[in-house]
């Protein structure tokens, strides 16, 4: 694996820092008081979490980029896989939540570091809702988890050949679920879908989970199925060939060549 964004201690603390943003965005309601005003669109809040966000990728890049860990021709990894994964955003948006752009988002993470997953994925995601008009309050969130999705692709044990073509499949198959299962919070507690599926604030987290668990079966499974099975044939049929390629471009790039000035 070609470490591109490695996490040493400045992006460390900036990756850590843009993921527990994530957790208190996605996980507030279940710890607040009854009688909380809560809003149910984001409009307060999604704004300065996306002012938040924004600024840590670029710290993850930047404190790499000043020490030495991160060149030009990595920020032209990162910018080219970006821009293919936002156009394959185009090909999936509201057609029964197929995201074929996960593949290029894992295969990345995969191929060139957890760091470079992290980034790789929110900055997809970006890019993607520029090209079809997705901006809206739902977009920080989007590219929080699809950052998670990118690291955890990166953390994935050691393999090869086949095996890891398998390994990443069904790792693809379980994210697409996950991914559809986190995003769903950032709305779900925020409205009325009847007693047995909506969220009650102040009631014990068990309880608002096991709620949420009725919803998600119910209205969202099949959706992220969609996603979830697309990329895992994706992968599948194609993972082996693509990581080829992108491990013939990293070595071909020279990433870990050191830079040496001559007179």
């Amino acid at each position: 694996m070609t470490d591109l964004i490695p996490l040493r201690g400045r992006s460390t603390m900036a990756l850590a820092a843009v993921s527990a943003i994530g957790l208190v965005a996605f996980g507030w309601p279940f710890f607040t008081e009854p009688g909380s005003a809560l809003d149910s669109s984001h409009s307060g809040d999604a704004p300065f979490l996306f002012v938040a966000v924004l600024p840590l990728l670029a710290a993850i890049v930047l404190a790499e980029l000043t020490s030495g860990g991160m060149d030009a021709k990595s920020v032209a990894m990162l910018g080219m896989l970006a821009a293919v994964g936002g156009a394959l955003r185009a090909l999936g948006p509201g057609t029964a939540g197929l995201e074929p752009s996960f593949a290029v988002i894992i295969l990345g993470g995969r191929v060139f570091g957890r760091g470079f997953g992290f980034v790789l994925g929110a900055v997809t995601i970006f890019a993607g809702a520029l090209i079809t008009g997705g901006v809206g309050p739902w977009l920080p969130f989007q590219m929080i988890a699809a950052g998670w999705v990118g690291f955890l692709a990166g953390c994935l044990p050691r393999s090869s050949g086949r095996a890891e073509v398998l390994v990443l499949a069904g790792y693809a198959f379980v994210a697409g679920l996950l991914f559809g299962l986190v995003m769903n919070l950032w709305f779900w507690p925020f409205a009325s879908y009847g007693p047995e599926t909506s969220f009650v604030a102040g009631d014990p987290v068990t309880a608002n989970l096991s709620r949420y668990a009725v919803f998600y079966v119910t209205t969202s499974l099949l959706w992220d199925l969609g996603r979830s099975v697309l990329s895992f044939l994706l992968i599948g049929l194609t993972g082996s060939a693509l990581l080829q390629a992108l491990r013939r471009a990293s070595r071909r790039a020279a990433f870990d060549a050191p830079v040496v000035f001559e007179r």
